[in-house]
């Protein structure tokens, strides 16, 4: 049954990714549908969406944490995926802007299912095996990194609005699935009550950084967070600007990464946990992300990007070390609450990310001053090295 139940979980996060992904492709198309205007107003309002997302993935995150935490893990995650067909079916008859809106809000609440699915795993793994497990996570998103632009793309040829009927159908069978195959995780005896303070996200920020020993994994997470942003941020600027690449060339690039994120966190994650350890595998993980940021910030070459892609791979094997590391520091009547904080903090990267790396690229590609296209991973570059001396402080929390 726990095998099931941890099947299940990775296909709902899975069903996340691809809810994020599916819209990529399609965006101008279904600007051009509510009227956004040229190709330039048609971006801006598209950033609005993305954000509406973000700002309601950190604002509900540690709230549907703590929902788990105190009714239990089944109920919040079945509840918030029938919330997500529904906002699939909203952004398929959606034909004006501001109902686009309400449904990437909507996909923002339910896609904090994140941190009731990562606390459920945390419930039925030992300490010594959420490693591994918190990096099939990974494995999982990158998947459907992967299917979600490519399901966008192509059920789009057939109409625009195909592809959120087919997230809809995806997303209520597992509703189905989930009621047969997932038992609850968190028992009674280890629930905590559900309070006012729970709907601050600040507060619950700030709570969780004062468990002992929280705030250095979630400083680190942060940060890396923060960083690693500037991949899905500026990749089709950065490609195109150095290479000219089409939007095909981005996409297969984009894909291929996808693809070596899910053969990392998902296939060599466990071997280099059982080789190395937690701790090592931390640091190689942490140092190929260094040196792939330098690599991209100076290369020139599309063989130069090809190597130091696979680095920044490798790079992928930090967030479940850090993560796991987090979890192991509380109780299972806490899990919810710290699982929400971490995608809260990441929502915040999300946000704020973005605004800085673009503006630094813009910054050095104009007429005016260096040309450096790869500043912004420079930048990135520098954030990672200020977890350097964080390491040591996280090593007592490793399992091995």
């Amino acid at each position: 049954m726990k095998n099931r139940a941890y099947i299940f979980i990775l296909i709902t996060l899975m069903i996340d990714a691809i809810g994020i992904g599916i819209v990529f492709p399609i965006m101008p198309d279904l600007m051009d549908r509510v009227g956004a205007g040229n190709t330039g107003e048609g971006a801006f309002w598209g950033g609005i969406l993305m954000a509406s997302y973000a700002g309601a993935l950190f604002l509900f995150a540690p709230v549907i944490g703590s929902l788990s935490d105190a009714f239990g893990r089944k109920p919040v995650l079945l509840l918030a995926l029938f919330v997500l067909a529904v906002d699939y079916v909203i952004m398929a008859l959606a034909d004006v802007f501001w109902v686009l809106l309400v449904g990437r809000i909507l996909a923002g609440i339910a896609g904090a299912t994140y941190t009731t699915a990562t606390a459920y795993i945390a419930d039925i793994s030992s300490p010594t095996e959420r490693s591994a497990r918190f990096g099939m996570i990974g494995a999982a998103f990158g998947i459907g990194f992967v299917l979600g632009p490519a399901i966008g793309g192509i059920a789009a040829e057939w109409h625009i609005t195909a592809p959120f009927w087919i997230a809809a159908a995806i997303s209520g069978l597992n509703v189905v699935f989930g009621l047969f195959v997932l038992p609850e995780s968190l028992p009674p005896e280890k629930r905590r009550s559900f309070g006012r303070r729970d709907l601050n996200p600040f507060k619950t920020i700030l709570e969780a950084f004062r468990i002992p020993g929280l705030a250095v994994p979630l400083v680190c997470l942060f940060l890396f967070e923060f960083a690693n942003m500037v991949y899905p941020t500026l990749w089709a600027f950065f490609t195109r600007e150095l290479f000219g690449w089409s939007t095909l060339y981005i996409g297969v690039s984009l894909a291929g990464y996808g693809i070596l994120l899910a053969i990392v966190q998902g296939g060599l994650l466990p071997v280099f946990i059982k080789r190395f350890g937690e701790y090592r595998t931390l640091q190689l993980g942490l140092a190929s992300a260094i040196i792939g940021m330098v690599g991209f910030g100076v290369i020139s070459t599309v063989t130069g990007l090809v190597i130091f892609l696979l680095l920044a791979a490798l790079s992928d094997l930090t967030p479940p070390m850090i993560t796991a590391m987090a979890s192991n520091t509380v109780e299972e009547d806490k899990q919810g609450l710290v699982q929400g904080v971490i995608a809260s903090l990441a929502s915040i990267a999300a946000f704020l990310a973005p605004l800085v790396v673009t503006g630094t690229f813009e910054a050095f590609v104009d007429d005016s001053g260096i040309y450096l296209p790869g500043a912004p991973f420079l930048m990135s570059a520098v954030l990672l090295v200020v977890i350097v001396p964080l390491l040591v402080r996280l090593r007592p929390l490793a399992q091995s």
